[in-house]
């Protein structure tokens, strides 16, 4: 649960302030981070049926539990013999009572099936943890599309703008016609790739709704700041909160529940005594007499040996196989830390030094063609440069997202989220 309550904390850092690149509309109804996941990890439908898992061990539990039950033996001896014993006059009759001695093994078969409920809780906990991650990808997906589709709402007004400066000069004689055919067919190039976006937002919301299980989204928009970047820190901060990882924490719960599969096994070498107590009737002399019984199986106690020796070879290789996923999982947090920073300086030479020159060519482009010194197509290409270093920023920013978020789902700890310059 320590987990899952990093992963709320962490995941809810995205949803803090209102979407730099696209501010959502106060009146239309919205989704933050939280509450996403929130409602991902009481509603979802695995989850629910996850938790029968639960119930299904504890009724193993409660059998396992279970005493054998004594056992009514009757012997009778001495029926239809010759002689004085012919037809029943000579019978023996035995009625007893026998009773089953364990010697420790349902004990130890407790002791085993709740060590795997442990396994099972720890299965549930990885499950509602691979949950929380999930919801928080599907939620970056639609922060990020809403981003794009505020950036393609932009592109349409920067060619609806330059339709009209087109049309004057067009009207003017001081522009060809073919440079308003060209700017139109650019917007409506425009207007599409909108409309594209558009569609990929519904979809990416309706997928967000059905982690917890709803037919269709009932929120419109989702809250978050692309633009809020973290403060990374070192890879050897993370990499020591590496074996909170809750696959690794698994093995180590795979280990004993082997190790009690071995006690078990251990105890069932034993195998069990039984007791017996009841009385005989002796019809011939019309006597009884009390009768008791103990059976004790013979030879070394070894009959269980190829599970004992089964049992020890999985505790070890748990432990080697244990060792094997920590070096693939600290490998991967490498590969995910190079690439978060890799996003980062993205972001910050985006923001910081490629927008500002792509925004001033613009604008000198604009009056140069308006000037007449430049062409249409160079005033075009101007405006692509800036609309696709928005989509750049856009992605290099929700790169860093998706990255933390892999991050945290590794270590199960949260990072602090400090602004950059907006």
């Amino acid at each position: 649960m320590q987990g899952v309550t990093n992963c709320i904390a962490f995941f809810s850092l995205l949803a803090m302030a209102g979407l730099a690149m696209a501010q959502p509309d106060e009146a239309a109804p919205s989704l933050d981070l939280e509450t996403a996941i929130t409602q991902a990890l009481a509603e979802n439908p695995a989850l629910k049926a996850a938790g029968y898992q639960m119930q299904i061990q504890e009724a193993r539990i409660e059998q396992a539990a279970i005493k054998p039950r004594p056992r009514l033996q009757v012997d009778v001896e001495d029926v239809f013999g010759s002689g004085q014993n012919d037809l029943l006059r000579g019978t023996q009759s035995t009625a007893s009572i026998v009773w089953i001695l364990e010697r420790g093994v349902r004990d130890s078969r407790i002791s085993a099936v709740r060590a795997r409920s442990s396994l099972v809780e720890s299965d549930i906990a990885i499950q509602r943890l691979d949950v929380a991650a999930e919801t928080a990808r599907r939620y970056m997906e639609s922060l990020d599309l809403e981003a794009r589709l505020e950036i393609a709402t932009e592109g349409i007004e920067l060619g609806a703008a330059a339709v009209t400066a087109i049309e004057r000069r067009v009207n003017a004689g001081s522009a060809p016609p073919a440079d308003l055919i060209r700017a139109r067919a650019d917007l409506r190039r425009l207007e599409l790739v909108e409309e594209n976006i558009a569609h990929e937002l519904v979809s990416a919301n309706y997928r967000l709704a059905a982690q917890w299980g709803d037919n269709e989204p009932a929120f419109d928009r989702v809250r978050g700041d692309l633009l809020d970047i973290p403060q990374i820190e070192g890879f050897t901060n993370f990499e020591s909160r590496l074996d909170q990882n809750p696959d690794l924490e698994r093995y180590l719960t795979a280990n004993r529940v082997n190790e009690a599969q071995l006690r078990f096994e251990q105890a069932s070498n034993r195998q069990p005594w039984s007791v017996g107590a009841g009385f005989r009737w002796l019809n011939k002399e019309s006597d009884h007499s009390f009768v008791a019984s103990l059976s004790i199986p013979l030879g070394p106690e070894d009959s269980n040996r190829g599970r004992v020796a089964e049992a020890r070879a999985r505790i070890t290789q748990s432990q080697m196989e244990r060792e094997a996923e920590r070096l693939r999982l600290r490998t991967e947090l490498f590969v995910l830390y190079q690439e978060l920073m890799h996003s980062v300086h993205l972001t910050e030479a985006l923001e910081q030094d490629i927008l500002p020159l792509y925004e001033s060519a613009l604008e000198q482009t604009q009056a140069a063609y308006e000037a007449g010194r430049y062409s249409y197509l160079e005033w075009s290409a101007s405006q692509m440069n800036l609309l696709n270093a928005r989509n750049d920023l856009a992605a290099a920013a929700s790169s860093i997202r998706r990255n933390l978020i892999e991050i945290e789902r590794l270590t199960g700890v949260s990072v602090e989220a400090p602004h950059l310059s907006q």
